[in-house]
């Protein structure tokens, strides 16, 4: 369980974690991963999300996932990349979370993951939560703890041991 006075704090900041779903890069379930992949090369990001035409959330695609389509017992052949689409080949099994956030969730998600989808209750994409925009969170708290709460060291018994 997150201390009380962090978690404020963190709420705080809660407004800066969510990077706008018109901000972030993305690829149709339907698009020809001769697309999603100019797409993947263009932005430099590793991973990005896969919508539907409703733009409900579907799944994430990576550059690597592309990559394997291409391997042939010849070697690369990105030939084959106009006879697919996104959705053949996208990561399903993602954890998303919604509005409003629960911090404590974010982190331990965050562990295993650059960044998580936020979607509504509908599964429609809002946005992402990126682990960078988490440790700016973490450090604002860091540095601003001790101007909103008093901390004080907690005084433990020492414990004699026995001869």
């Amino acid at each position: 369980m997150i201390a009380k006075s962090i978690e404020s704090l963190f709420e705080q900041r809660q407004d800066h974690f969510l990077i706008p779903a018109e901000i972030v890069a993305n690829v149709q379930e339907t698009n020809h991963l001769d697309h999603a992949f100019l797409v993947l090369t263009k932005i430099k990001y590793s991973k990005i999300p896969v919508l539907d035409n409703e733009q409900h959330f579907k799944g994430l695609l990576s550059l690597s996932m592309i990559a394997e389509t291409m391997l042939g017992m010849n070697g690369i052949d990105p030939s084959t990349l106009p006879r697919h689409q996104v959705r053949e080949i996208m990561q399903t099994d993602v954890p998303t979370i919604e509005l409003p956030y629960d911090i404590e969730e974010i982190l331990h998600l965050l562990v295993d993951q650059p960044f998580l989808v936020v979607v509504d209750k509908d599964q429609i994409f809002t946005g992402i939560v990126t682990r960078r925009e988490i440790m700016k969170g973490f450090n604002y708290t860091a540095h601003e703890l001790e101007h909103y709460f008093t901390v004080t060291e907690k005084q433990t018994e020492k414990i004699e041991q026995e001869s």
